[in-house]
């Protein structure tokens, strides 16, 4: 009956009118940008609309009846205007139908295209020949509508159940979807999805069902972020809610709308803010002005929209919107102006961290408001390195102002260059033309070049130069990884005295202790760290936190504490025998091999993981001679770990059992392990995550082996973050302000690992580089960052190809 008011309710006020003429209408005007439902039934059958509107004139005593089509549907139209001319052929239409008395005649009127002339009474204006604009209700168009006369509107889908519900019955309908929202729906799924164009599914269906089984996901690597439901006017539904059924009541809960069936698939590529401001343009530039709400309020959302987009909003404006959008929907006369804050009210109800980003940080990490970066590549990597900056030098061969360009924004280019996971090439604009810039290969080759001319150390001479003057401030900074030497390398800078605590004998934590030399040749990340040391950088070594010293002993010394810890716990499968000997980490074998020991192994080994803990442990151990086998309990393609990695363990011939879940570790009479049972899985639909979920079969295998390597994940010691009183999540990392980096302690922040769990070296130098900005701010009281960069001129000229000799 439209909005999900029940159909038998609406006939039944229509019926009650005394009024000798009434009129029921078809609304086709279907304005939603990317929906084509209506345009699919009456183009595919026009006959099921025809005879439910003869059904409903007659039950309503109706003897007219208006299909409304919008004119940019010109076969829709032709169609429709067949069927009638061979409905009244037959006598279906007309005086005295099939002899029954019932008289009922049937025209079209096209539609203009006005988005708001899909409320009924601005489309029952237009009818009339009048701007489409709607009036205020009551009278409703039951009593009083077209013409003055009792009116009744329903859409195309109500139109094309009436004749199957009377054939078949209210029991046959009432079976299929949910106790108060009955039957199937037509939704337009479109976006960043795999599978795009109609589905029909039963009212109820949750939304993983139309976007991940029927959909498949993005059918990328890129992950779906979010659905907006219901037209422009409709709501956005973040991924952890896509397990809501997908009905009136359940839409409406979560800010949405079903309206005319629309939903827009939307990845991680696409910027909630900008997606919000894009909806609002549309029904800002298709209200029809009548009330002051709408024509004003939605003009104002969008001028506080654009102004966050342009990285000029501040934290008031989220009040502002907030106001605006309630108010807007409490006030607005039509369903136009009240539904259109709903993507801005629920962006802001789940997406507020977007908001806040792009007021703090003045940053759209998904890449979508220009004016916030430089460069997609830029703007994806964590570091937020000048990219095209250093690229155009490179190409004008000015090698050693690229390399200082590169060393201001990223303090360790060779190591880097050889196991970042190259954010910026998953947004290199390149990859539209044939594939990305190979950003690895132009950092080894600018590190590589400079260090064996011996030219870094100018450079060096230059940026120790520069060190801004001495402060007298005092920070403490725990762990030697990534995230900590970046801090570490920003603040003595700026004229900070910094002393790094590390566990380990030497400093570089992940990089030194869990990558495989091969990989990372030790020799680049010593020289590397050597910078460190000429800068003023302190280091004690083999000392732990909550050990050797406490959170409390730092603060009474330093006037601030940085807390970078690596995640080296290993996460534990729960499966038996998994306490049995043989059974090890792979964090720990990596460690060992780094430190210079030979781990005790078996001669036939089985890795379980698939991510780059699990590849390098593989890798390492079949450089010691051993036979290896990766167990993984997904596909091939779903694996975490690097490509290249991956095809370099095929190369070396490691064995590898994808579709195989680890069931239970087998363990001999004296307690060694004999081998692996794992259960054969199957790819079942897409999840959440993107990828196709495994499906036990109960299909099991074993595979013989002496030793187990444990590689399906790492956590952060959570026991030591909570002895020292920091507060912490649920799974063991500490709780930081989103900008600020700072914990529940007064002067102590922290980054890396132990905020964001297991993540990339490049994500954690690139919150150890900001936590640096933030930690130098609130010890100074002003902004010093940008003083330790520098701008260089470049052409920045179109590519051309270059001439053979």
């Amino acid at each position: 009956g439209g909005a999900g008011f029940p159909t038998g309710k609406k006939w039944s006020i229509m019926h009650q009118a005394k009024d000798h003429e009434k009129y029921i209408i078809c609304n086709a005007d279907e304005g939603d940008p990317g929906a084509y439902m209506n345009r699919n039934e009456i183009e595919s059958d026009p006959h099921a609309i025809i005879e439910g509107m003869i059904i409903g004139g007659y039950a309503m005593g109706a003897s007219h009846g208006i299909a409304y089509i919008r004119a940019e549907y010109p076969l829709a139209v032709k169609r429709f205007k067949l069927a009638i001319e061979q409905a009244k052929a037959y006598g279906l239409l007309g005086n005295n139908i099939l002899g029954s008395g019932f008289d009922f005649d049937l025209e079209i009127v096209e539609g203009a295209g006005a988005f708001v002339c899909g409320e009924e009474t601005a489309l029952i204006a237009s009818i009339e020949g009048k701007a489409g604009r709607p009036v205020p209700r009551p009278p409703y168009p039951a009593e009083k509508g077209l013409y003055g006369k009792p009116t009744i509107i329903n859409n195309v889908e109500t139109w094309c159940n009436i004749p199957v519900i009377i054939e078949k019955g209210s029991e046959w309908f009432t079976q299929t979807g949910t106790e108060k929202s009955t039957g199937t729906k037509v939704f337009s799924l479109v976006g960043k999805v795999k599978n795009t164009g109609l589905v029909e599914l039963p009212l109820g269906s949750t939304l993983e069902k139309f976007i991940f089984e029927i959909g498949e996901g993005t059918g990328t690597t890129k992950k779906v972020k979010a659905v907006q439901t219901g037209g422009p006017s409709g709501g956005c539904i973040p991924l952890k809610h896509f397990n809501t059924p997908v009905d009136y009541e359940s839409l409406s809960e979560l800010g949405a709308i079903m309206g005319s069936g629309g939903m827009v698939v939307m990845d991680q590529d696409n910027c909630m803010v900008d997606v919000a401001k894009y909806f609002l343009e549309f029904t800002t530039n298709e209200s029809c002005g009548k009330c002051t709400p709408c024509r004003e309020g939605l003009a104002q959302t969008l001028a506080v929209l654009s102004k966050i987009t342009n990285g000029e909003g501040s934290e008031q404006d989220l009040d502002t919107l907030t106001l605006l959008s309630k108010t807007i929907q409490d006030t607005a006369i039509c369903g136009l102006g009240q539904t259109a804050p709903n993507p801005v009210y629920t962006t802001l109800k789940y997406f507020k961290n977007e908001y806040k980003e792009h007021i703090h940080e003045k940053r759209c990490h998904a890449g979508e408001c220009e004016s916030l970066y430089l460069a997609l590549c830029e703007n994806s990597c964590p570091l937020h390195m000048n990219i095209p900056g250093y690229i155009e030098l490179i190409k004008e061969d000015r090698l050693e102002e690229a390399f200082e360009l590169t060393l201001r924004d990223n303090p360790l280019p060779g190591v880097i260059g050889r196991i970042c996971h190259f954010h910026c090439q998953m947004r290199c604009r390149r990859e539209m033309v044939d594939e990305p810039v190979s950003q690895g290969e132009l950092h080894r080759y600018l590190a590589d070049t400079m260090y064996q001319l011996g030219k870094e150390n100018k450079i060096y001479r230059q940026l120790i130069k520069e060190k801004l003057p001495v402060t007298g401030k005092k920070i403490a900074i725990v762990g030697g990884g990534p995230a900590g030497i970046t801090a570490a390398y920003y603040l003595v800078r700026l004229g900070h005295e910094v002393t790094i605590y590390e566990a380990m004998p030497e400093a570089g934590g992940i990089l030194r202790y869990g990558i495989p030399q091969y990989r990372l040749p030790k020799a680049v990340l010593k020289k590397e760290l050597k910078l460190m040391n000429k800068l003023g950088i302190k280091f004690v070594f083999n000392t732990r936190l909550g050990k050797d010293f406490s959170l409390d002993d730092l603060r009474k010394n330093h006037d601030a504490v940085y807390l970078a810890i690596g995640a080296w716990k290993n996460i534990d499968l729960n499966i038996p025998g998994e306490d049995a000997k043989g059974v090890v980490a792979g964090t720990e074998i990596l460690k060992e091999l780094a430190l210079g020991k030979t781990p005790k192994l078996g001669e036939n080994v089985v890795v379980i993981g698939g991510g780059n803990v699990a590849i390098d442990s593989a890798r390492s151990i079949w450089r010691l001679g051993k036979k290896v086998t990766v167990v993984y309990r997904r596909d091939k393609n779903d694996m975490p770990a690097n490509k290249d990695e991956i095809a370099e363990a095929e190369a070396e011939k490691i064995n590898f059992h994808f579709l195989s879940a680890p069931h239970e570790i087998l363990v001999d009479e004296k307690g060694r392990v004999k081998g692996l049972k794992i259960e054969i899985m199957e790819r079942g639909s897409i999840d959440s995550s993107g990828r196709r979920r495994p499906i036990p079969t109960g299909k099991f295998k074993e595979i013989a082996c002496d030793t187990v390597v444990l590689a399906i994940g790492e956590r952060v010691d959570s026991e030591v973050f909570a002895k020292e009183g920091l507060q912490i999540t649920k799974d063991g990392r500490i709780i930081v302000h989103p900008f600020t980096f700072q914990t529940s302690l007064e002067k102590v922040y922290a980054g890396g690992d132990a905020v964001m769990g297991p993540a990339t070296a490049a994500e954690a130098m690139g919150m150890g580089k900001y936590a640096a900005e933030s930690i130098d701010f609130a010890l100074m009281n002003e902004k010093r960052f940008q003083l330790l960069f520098k701008e260089f001129e470049y052409k920045n000229a179109v590519p051309t190809d270059i001439k053979k000799n």
